[in-house]
């Protein structure tokens, strides 16, 4: 298929298509989608063929778990051939053949379809909408995050802290966010002669935290982080899924620190971020500096957003990011560097953040005592590594369509004994995988075929598969999720997987 025939494919990531007259739409085609039509057109008259087996993407949801059994037999047979195959379709067939595949794709990476169909979590009316609630293995990804940004926290020096739910009105009408917020907060629940708000964020109480001892320059930055509970009030029209909730549990953190610290210390937390967006396997859509716009949902203050609009510009040049600046898209208080993603249908979401804000340090009074032994305001930098865990988890779902990095996979090791005689051994392997803190679960002869279970259990990172051989020299075959085959001693296996999940490595092998 020339480039003349097809006009212009663009591999990695989302493919574009640009077609040749009359079909010059431009077509927005993933890897998945491409290797399924040119694999099922090679060789085969047109007519529906296999995958290619050296595609890269073999794997969960990947065209060839939607082959029928006789072909994933024959696959092998056409992997010799599929290279000097050369296509029969024609542009206009690819269009249309394309187009046909846009309905079953989108539901393949729509994060609300596929995360009930992994038994990750699910909604219920009775609940209500916008409030989901995790099911066992999507508990194990949650947990799972909340552990790596707590060990990141603390070897980046920050101090975790609690705080309640809710708090009194007059902690947000200090803040701003009942005069510029509170059409995105709850009602107030009146109790006795007090009225008490479910918080939108976490920077009033850790504000309050702040005040409530006496610092010094030397503390500072003092570095405070939360990983905790907030409520936004979303019309049902608009909650779905993960991506937008009303219970929210947020990785926050607020930085107090002197003026000249800010620029180094908003770097910092940028550096977590993208360290943070590696280890997840997430890519990056673009970067935002979000700005002040007209209206009046801002403070007025045009000195201090000129201040920290110029803070983060400076901060964000001297980190080589390139980012478009966007008026109307700060917070009422400051503005703040927005990280956005894509989910499968291209709609941009804000994940992780950083911003300076002036504002409250002033509104709350706070203060340290500086080396001449006076009190100095200090700038509070707001930011969160990862956002929330439900919008974490949703481009997690969306990016890998549940074939997660081994640290955060539900199952890490699926033990695969070839018959009821290695069971045994396999039970033995599997205890001392538990043991060695990897989640493993031994899938016995009983529950199908060697290749059944492969396919039933795609999504796990590591097949360890036992046979005669394996059971009497003390090795396992090692077969990864992409295709991979190894064949190492046990312990060897265990090691070197373990170290793997315990650095947050996204690769599931390093040889």
């Amino acid at each position: 298929m020339s480039a003349q025939t097809l006009g212009q494919l663009v591999v990695p990531g989302r493919t574009v298509f640009q077609g040749t007259a009359p079909h010059r739409d431009r077509l927005s085609l993933s890897p998945n989608r491409l290797a399924r039509y040119f694999a099922s057109h090679n060789n085969s008259g047109g007519k529906t063929g296999g995958l290619c087996p050296a595609h890269p993407r073999g794997v969960p949801f990947s065209p060839c778990s939607t082959l029928s059994s006789r072909r994933r037999r024959t696959t092998s047979r056409r992997a010799e051939r599929c290279s000097d195959a050369k296509p029969r379709a024609s542009a206009r067939g690819f269009f249309a053949w394309s187009l046909a595949l846009s309905r079953e794709e989108s539901h393949v990476y729509d994060h609300r379809k596929l995360g009930r169909e992994l038994g990750l979590f699910d909604t219920d009316p009775l609940i209500g909408a916008g409030l989901p609630y995790w099911l066992p293995d999507g508990a194990i990804v949650h947990h799972s995050l909340q552990e790596y940004i707590r060990t990141a926290e603390l070897r980046a020096g920050y101090q975790h802290v609690h705080s309640p739910v809710l708090a009194k009105r007059e902690l947000y009408e200090i803040s701003g966010h009942w005069a510029h917020y509170r059409d995105d907060m709850y009602p107030p629940m009146d109790v006795g002669d007090e009225q008490l708000v479910l918080r939108p964020s976490m920077c009033p109480h850790h504000a309050v935290i702040y005040r409530s001892r006496s610092h010094s320059y030397r503390e500072l930055p003092l570095r405070m982080a939360e990983l905790g509970g907030m409520y936004r009030s979303e019309l049902s029209g608009v909650v779905g899924g993960l991506a937008r909730v009303r219970a929210i549990q947020l990785n926050d953190a607020h930085i107090f620190c002197t003026l000249d610290q800010v620029a180094d210390e908003a770097a910092a937390a940028l550096a977590m971020i993208r360290s943070a967006y590696h280890a997840m396997g997430i890519s990056v859509a673009r970067y935002r500096l979000s700005l002040p716009g007209a209206g009046g949902k801002y403070v007025a203050a045009p000195q201090m957003w000129q201040r920290a609009s110029k803070l983060l510009a400076e901060m964000l040049d001297r980190s080589g990011v390139v980012y478009e600046a966007v008026e109307g898209e700060a917070a009422f208080y400051g503005p703040k560097v927005d990280v956005q993603v894509a989910d499968h249908a291209g709609r941009e979401s804000t994940l992780s953040t950083v911003q300076v804000d002036f504002h409250q340090p002033e509104q709350f009074d706070l203060h340290y005592i500086g080396p001449d032994g006076a009190k100095h305001r200090p700038v509070m930098v707001h930011r969160s590594i990862i956002g929330s865990i439900e919008r974490a988890v949703a481009q997690l779902i969306e990016q890998h369509g549940g074939a997660f990095p081994a640290w955060l996979s539900p199952l890490q090791i699926a033990i695969l004994p070839i018959s009821d005689t290695e069971d045994p051994i396999a039970a033995e392997l599997r205890d001392r995988c538990r043991a060695a803190g990897l989640r493993t679960e031994l899938i016995s002869a009983d529950d199908g075929t060697l290749g059944a279970r492969i396919r039933t259990h795609r999504l796990v990172p590591y097949h360890v598969i036992i046979g005669q051989a394996e059971a009497a020299n003390g090795t396992v075959a090692l077969r990864l999720r992409d295709g991979r085959r190894l064949s190492l001693p046990a312990d060897d296996a265990i090691a070197r997987i373990r170290t793997l999940v315990d650095t947050n490595d996204p690769r599931l092998w390093i040889d």
